[in-house]
């Protein structure tokens, strides 16, 4: 997926690669929630849903700067829209986000690992 975020360097984790170039690369299998809250996951929001999920992470582990955020939210409503979702819900979606999501990068979650 081609973005507006282009860090200086590339960036990556297990799942996702950003390139310095904007282009994002998610792993076959990462595993996601689909959208959040008091959304309906319906097929004009999954991919939204996938790619603004993976650029949180990639802010949450700081690999990305808190400060594209709206570059993300804003893609979110963009892909959201490119897959058929009505305009009204798009924009709704992105209010959403931008109203109630900064948690999900701040938040930072503690990893519980299973025992061998």
């Amino acid at each position: 997926v081609h973005t507006t975020i282009k860090p200086k360097e590339m960036v990556a984790n297990r799942f996702t690669t950003l390139y310095r170039s904007g282009l994002l690369f998610i792993v076959r299998g990462y595993a996601w929630d689909g959208p959040s809250g008091p959304a309906i996951d319906t097929s004009s929001f999954m991919q939204a849903s996938l790619v603004h999920d993976a650029l949180y992470q990639l802010m949450r582990e700081g690999l990305i700067d808190i400060n594209y955020r709206k570059d993300a939210d804003l893609l979110l409503y963009k892909i959201s829209r490119e897959d058929g979702m009505w305009t009204l819900r798009a924009l709704w979606t992105y209010w959403a986000v931008r109203r109630f999501a900064k948690s999900a990068i701040t938040n930072k979650k503690k990893i519980i690992k299973a025992g061998k």
